[in-house]
């Protein structure tokens, strides 16, 4: 089997990325992308997942937060895509519920190439971190949203309980982690594209 990873460079006015990802690894991470908080979702998203994840960003910050969260979610989604190839002998679909304090956070997706994002129950959880590095939900939203689209995925996402921002986003990122980690994940009883239709 050839090891599922993925390389991606992009550069643009705003932000120069470079990306690694392996799907098949333990959860090993390195990320700067200049936002810690994002840093550090991206972080408990690959050791949740599973996946060993390198991402550098030199964003325009000064500018605004924007450009950097959702470069680095296309770039991610890029790299999903890229890893997966054709797709043959994935689960193609996974879910995860993950708790963090008193937060409830649940995940499902597909891996079937048609991007769509679905926000089924929110509590808002505001601003996160610390000036002039916090992370609002419509940020949030646009990285889920930026990876979807690059990477062909139907998401559904929801948080069914908190108090804590920092928490419901955690839960987030980490049942996406746990959840894209059951959909990649081979299994020896698909015998090529898990789609009726044949390609996905």
């Amino acid at each position: 089997m050839s090891q599922r990873k993925a390389e991606v460079k992009r550069q643009t006015k705003e932000t120069k990325i470079a990306l690694s990802l392996f799907l098949d690894g333990g959860g090993d991470s390195s990320v700067d992308t200049g936002l810690p908080f994002l840093d550090h979702m991206l972080d408990l998203f690959a050791r949740h997942g599973l996946f060993d994840l390198r991402l550098s960003c030199k964003g325009d910050l000064e500018v605004d937060k924007h450009h950097t969260v959702e470069d680095c979610g296309l770039a991610l989604g890029q790299a999903v895509k890229a890893a997966l190839g054709d797709k043959a002998g994935i689960a193609r679909m996974g879910s995860a519920w993950v708790p963090m304090g008193d937060a409830l956070a649940w995940v499902v997706l597909d891996i079937c190439g048609r991007p769509q994002l679905c926000i089924q129950e929110l509590i808002d959880p505001g601003d996160v971190g610390e000036p002039p590095v916090e992370l609002p939900w419509s940020l949030v939203e646009e990285w889920f949203r930026s990876v979807v689209s690059e990477a062909g995925i139907t998401l559904h996402l929801g948080v069914r309980s908190g108090t804590d921002g920092h928490h419901i986003i955690e839960a987030l990122f980490k049942a996406f982690g746990r959840a894209l980690d059951a959909a990649v994940r081979l299994d020896p009883r698909v015998s090529g594209v898990p789609s009726t239709k044949g390609s996905l």
